[in-house]
């Protein structure tokens, strides 16, 4: 019986995560959704967010998980960037797109690239530097999208 119990459980779980809904979509094309959130940015004042990984990398689906779940950071991600989650698998790397932005996934994934609002590259980032003990820490990854923010970027932000 407990071993009938422990196969149904783990079916449960298998099956739970299958079901997980996608969050990079292989068939997109990544220029064509990074141009649209270009336009978009420049009118909102933001800059745009490239999160760049796969559905099969258990970090980039963390990363996501994280930010989403924290109410905190998705609020000043969508007050701050438009995000674009761009696709790297067997069935569509963009090595195109990601040539232009001077290949980040040098870095791994998930990898970060931030445009500003004219879709100029600015800064690309190593994931790995936003983890401590097993997972993201909050303050690295706040402290990360404050650091790259319009505001932290205008010179009026410095003036006395």
């Amino acid at each position: 019986m407990k071993k009938l119990l422990i196969l149904l459980l783990i079916s449960i779980a298998l099956g739970v995560e299958a079901q997980v809904a996608p969050i990079y979509n292989p068939k997109a094309d990544a220029q064509v959704e990074i141009d649209a959130a270009v336009k978009q940015a420049s009118v909102e004042g933001k800059h745009v967010f490239l999160q760049i990984g796969g559905n099969w990398c258990v970090w980039c689906r963390r990363y996501h998980q994280f930010t989403a779940e924290d109410p905190e950071i998705s609020e000043y991600i969508a007050d701050n960037f438009v995000v674009v989650k761009v696709n790297y698998s067997k069935e569509n790397k963009n090595e195109e797109v990601l040539e232009k932005l001077g290949y980040p996934q040098r870095f791994g994934f998930p990898v970060f690239v931030v445009l500003d609002s004219k879709g100029n590259r600015i800064h690309i980032q190593n994931s790995g530097y936003l983890e401590a003990d097993g997972g993201y820490d909050k303050d690295k990854v706040l402290g990360f999208y404050k650091q790259w923010s319009p505001a932290a970027l205008d010179p009026k932000s410095y003036e006395k």
